[in-house]
């Protein structure tokens, strides 16, 4: 391979990178529901006179809701194809809004809720599935860490949405800011419908000359796209010199994939569904969710009590969040996905540490003490610091890129169900176990938990940098992790690229 040649294949494809944007495009809407609810909850209670019961069924009944979008995301998107999956995401979105921003009681606004959470499970299975299927290994990590990035802007519009629509009446601003998100809806689902399929998708259909076709515009070079494409269809399954136009039905259908992925895996793929299920396991288990959605009630309880005040500390959680996460989309294909993990999680311990010594204090403390004050405050924006640039984006990436192309899209489901199952138990319970332990007590088990994180991804998460996705499967094999994977893949690139046949 010629130098030129080289470095024009290293370069991001434009096209690639603006599918990925538009696809992780669902991810901010998913986030300001997100977001905007943990301030639209206090006047919620305050106009449908519900009780903290309520409050807490109230936001954790949108994640038990994408437990089942998720699970039924993958199967879909193998059934209609990844493009269609994310245009009713978006119309399932534009429903919920509907229906939230109406509510006349808080029955209305649970149907509002739950549906809104069902296209949280498809936006969380599809938007990163999309992303890693459409980039080239060189940018995957930072393509697919996008729908984080979007969740983290959508988290940080709804806290804005929050402070600003506070002013209106109180029976129009909580609804406002729910009713608001159905507008980007719309637009979505109109402009998802210019991007391609997913090339995968395609030769999992049998359409392998519409997947060439696609590669051609996501890619740099002819070459690269040949090498994609024989890679894809050696996975699929289908022969090097065919060019098959009838859909592949067994594989298409989802026959024998359950069977492959939970009753008789290979050991790789055991250790690849391990791997995906600790990591959607641990991303909500050290406490994410507790500090996103509840930051107003911890600030709260850290002796900051005007609600202007509130809600524009908690703008500060999403600034920060949004702010590290761009950092961390520059690092994954740098850094590499294991140390930043490693990283993150030893700083989450320390500031969980840090942020239960501070409000155990303030709870204690008869008196204001503005140094455990500005401890707790520090202490949050710390841990979502380390969260962002590590265990946030990294858990989206990490999944949707290590199942195999006939596994992707169910294993990936299993992933997300297992998230949105974390979720909704902690956004459900923190507030019973904080009356329950204290919320210093709440917040050291989390730092337990996160301890735990660390030594799991030590030893089961092996380095995915640099990797092609048809290649996970040797990376899971005992074989696999020895080798120095990007002195591998480059020699392998150059060697099959000079070998490889006109497709």
């Amino acid at each position: 391979m010629g130098s030129s040649e080289a470095e024009q294949q290293s370069k991001m494809n434009k096209h690639s990178c603006v599918c990925a944007v538009v696809a992780s495009m669902i991810s901010i809407i998913f986030g300001y529901d997100t977001g905007v609810m943990s301030g639209a909850m206090i006047f919620i209670k305050e106009d449908l006179k519900i009780n903290d019961t309520q409050v807490e069924v109230l936001a954790g009944i949108l994640n038990l809701c994408a437990l089942v979008g998720s699970l039924t995301a993958g199967r879909i998107s193998d059934y209609i194809g990844r493009r269609y999956t994310i245009v009713l995401a978006s119309v399932i979105f534009l429903v919920g809004s509907v229906l939230m921003g109406y509510s006349p009681s808080y029955a209305v606004l649970m149907t509002g809720r739950c549906t809104a959470g069902i296209g949280v499970g498809y936006a969380l299975m599809i938007a990163p599935v999309y992303s890693a299927e459409i980039s080239s290994p060189s940018y995957r990590g930072l393509l697919t860490s996008l729908p984080e990035l979007c969740i983290s802007l959508g988290i940080l519009l709804g806290y804005i949405s929050n402070y600003f629509f506070a002013k209106l009446p109180l029976k129009l601003g909580w609804r406002t800011m729910l009713g608001i998100a159905a507008i980007p809806s719309l637009a979505l689902s109109f402009g998802v419908l210019k991007m391609p399929e997913s090339p995968r998708w395609l030769v999992m259909q049998g359409r392998v000359g519409d997947a060439e076709k696609v590669l051609l515009k996501v890619t740099n070079t002819k070459e690269e796209a040949e090498l994609r494409l024989l890679d894809i269809k050696t996975a699929a399954g289908i022969d090097d010199s065919s060019n098959v136009t009838r859909p592949n039905t067994k594989r298409s259908s989802g026959e024998g994939v359950w069977k492959e992925l939970l009753w008789k895996p290979t050991p790789p793929v055991r250790r690849i569904l391990i791997a995906a299920i600790g990591i959607h396991f641990f991303e909500h288990a050290t406490g994410i969710e507790a500090v996103v959605l509840y930051s107003p009630r911890i600030f709260k309880k850290a002796g900051v009590m005007a609600k202007d005040k509130l809600l524009l500390a908690t703008i500060g959680v999403g600034i920060t969040k949004t702010c590290f996460i761009l950092v961390a989309t520059f690092f994954l294909d740098k850094v590499g996905r294991r140390k930043l993990l490693l990283t993150s999680l030893g700083g989450m311990t320390v500031a969980l540490t840090m942020l239960g010594i501070a409000l155990t204090v303030v709870e204690h403390s008869a008196t204001k003490l503005l140094w455990a004050l500005g401890l707790s405050i520090g202490s949050v924006y710390v841990f979502i610091m380390f969260y962002s640039i590590g265990l946030g984006p990294i858990t989206w990436v990490y999944s949707s890129e290590i199942f195999p192309l006939r596994l992707r899209a169910q294993g990936a489901s299993i992933g997300v169900a297992v998230n949105r199952l974390m979720n909704a138990t902690v956004s459900m319970s923190f507030i019973s176990i904080y009356k329950a332990i204290t919320i210093g007590g709440t917040f050291f088990l989390f730092a337990c938990i996160a301890v735990l994180a660390w030594f799991f991804f030590f030893f089961f998460c092996p380095e995915t940098k640099g990797r092609t996705l048809e290649e996970m499967e040797m990376v899971f094999s005992k074989r696999g992790k020895a080798k120095n994977s990007d002195e591998r893949v480059d020699v392998e690139l150059e060697s099959r690229t000079r070998a490889v046949p006109s497709v």
